[in-house]
């Protein structure tokens, strides 16, 4: 997966700290395991990522850098929540197949 400028900076960033890195495991962990799927759950996990940025950008002056390029114009984190889902997220139970006909159960 490729992350744009940003997210790779973020990724930089938590991977260079790693009381942040705690965090925003078991953040990922959390809203994983709260939300209904992996779409809702990369949602939710985006708008997480864009208040971060935005907090961070008030002290640190990569993420200052950042917002300045992005003027009014909210970035793009989707792919970074993604990556961080697929990476630390427990993975959610594969419903059971029926063997006489192939499908799955519960749907």
């Amino acid at each position: 997966m490729s992350l744009n400028r940003n997210e790779q900076m973020f990724a930089d960033y938590v991977g260079a700290h790693p009381e942040e890195k705690r965090f925003w495991e078991e953040k990922v962990r959390v809203v994983a395991a709260g939300a209904a799927d992996g779409h809702v759950a990369a949602v939710e996990l985006e708008r997480e990522l864009w208040r971060y940025f935005k907090e961070r950008g008030q002290v640190v002056p990569s993420f200052r850098e950042a917002l300045a390029r992005q003027g009014a114009q909210r970035a793009s984190l989707r792919n970074l929540a993604e990556f961080w889902l697929r990476q630390w997220a427990p993975p959610k139970p594969k419903p059971k197949a029926n063997p006489s006909d192939g499908t799955a159960h519960g749907h």
